[in-house]
């Protein structure tokens, strides 16, 4: 694959001019078919909105329970997108769906959830969490390069992976340490937190 030999940097070539650079939850950009291959442009209407609030609220009383009520919250936000792009047949993964339409590998993940955590940023859901730029990691011990959307316990000043790739479409995420991510953690691993 041609992501192997790119840097993270360097794969920032996939966002094309069609790419929303400022998401708005009444418009915003959502990449699929492998390293956004396929890019169009959705919204979240004012009822869909109303429910993803709701799902961070009561305001979260920790950082840790933050992050529990953003992985169920990403989960809902890509059950609603999923209908909206025909991306909710998404496997978990790479091999599980490779080449069928729809199917998102880290790349698209990594950018579509950064989308969505930037929306419940831009309207105050995060108390503890601030969003950060997506990390890859590489190296013999971590496998091949993988992305993911990033997000910052402020007051700790922790970096946490919020990868959607490892699950199918409308699973919860897995939120954990980004430096336990980059030694190439995958679920089951006993690292997580």
């Amino acid at each position: 694959m041609l992501l192997g030999v790119l840097s993270p940097a360097a794969a920032d070539w996939l966002f094309r001019s069609e790419v929303i650079g400022e998401p708005l939850r009444e418009r915003f950009s959502v990449c699929f078919d492998h390293s956004c291959r396929t890019i169009v442009t959705r919204a979240f209407s004012s009822p869909e909105w109303r429910r993803i609030a709701a799902a961070l609220q009561p305001p979260a009383p920790d950082a840790a329970a933050e992050r529990a009520a953003i992985a169920r919250t990403l989960a809902l936000m890509e059950q609603i997108i999923g209908v909206k792009t025909g991306t909710s047949g998404d496997r978990g993964g790479n091999l599980a769906g490779f080449g069928r339409q729809g199917q998102m590998d880290c790349i698209d993940e990594s950018y579509n959830t950064t989308t969505y955590l930037k929306l419940l940023q831009q309207d105050g859901l995060l108390n503890f969490h601030k969003v950060m730029e997506r990390s890859t990691r590489f190296g013999l011990f971590a496998g091949m390069p993988h992305t993911t959307a990033v997000i910052r316990d402020v007051a700790r000043r922790q970096d946490y992976a919020v990868d959607s790739w490892f699950f199918a479409n409308g699973e919860p995420p897995v939120i954990l340490e980004l430096d336990v991510w980059k030694t190439g953690w995958r679920p089951g691993d006993d690292r997580h937190e």
